[in-house]
């Protein structure tokens, strides 16, 4: 499954062109919606609207340039990843491709971290993934930030 912008939807679609199998396209899964910060600069950003920025990166629940929360942006792409997933045929996998800010929100949602928390899992590089697991109480991260192909790990409650 992937967003339907332009960027991820090119990305789904070569990896389907080597598994042969079909993309989903939703818009639940759009990079967040940053309202007047959008196009700008880090620079510009910090210059126009600095204590938002701050206050932002402090944790606090902020309507960047009057878009989405961060915690709205995981109440729409949280449950449709989770929606794919309970589908799976046992021993399944999920990919799903998408924006770096909608993939730290999701999956911070998905390992029950506080909103507050998610910036800690830090940002997600251009064509890298991360990698969750079903664990025995929840969503496990296996890899962040990950550019080679991923191997199975193995833990106690495997």
């Amino acid at each position: 499954m992937a967003s339907d912008l332009k960027r991820a939807a090119a990305t789904a679609a070569e990896l389907a062109a080597v598994t042969h199998l079909p993309v989903a396209h939703t818009e639940a899964l759009r990079e967040t919606y940053a309202g007047e910060w959008q196009g700008l600069t880090h620079e510009e950003i910090v210059e126009k609207y600095g204590e938002q920025y701050a206050a932002w990166k402090r944790g606090e629940p902020v309507r960047r340039g009057g878009g989405e929360l961060e915690t709205e942006v995981a109440d729409r792409a949280a449950p449709v990843v989770l929606s794919h997933a309970d589908r799976l045929p046992a021993g399944g996998t999920l990919v799903v491709v998408s924006h770096g800010g909608t993939i730290r929100t999701t999956i911070g949602r998905l390992l029950r971290l506080e909103a507050r928390d998610w910036e800690s899992l830090g940002g997600l590089s251009n064509c890298c993934w991360s990698v969750l697991g079903e664990g025995a109480r929840g969503w496990r991260l296996l890899e962040h930030n990950a550019g080679t192909l991923p191997e199975p790990v193995l833990g106690d409650d495997d």
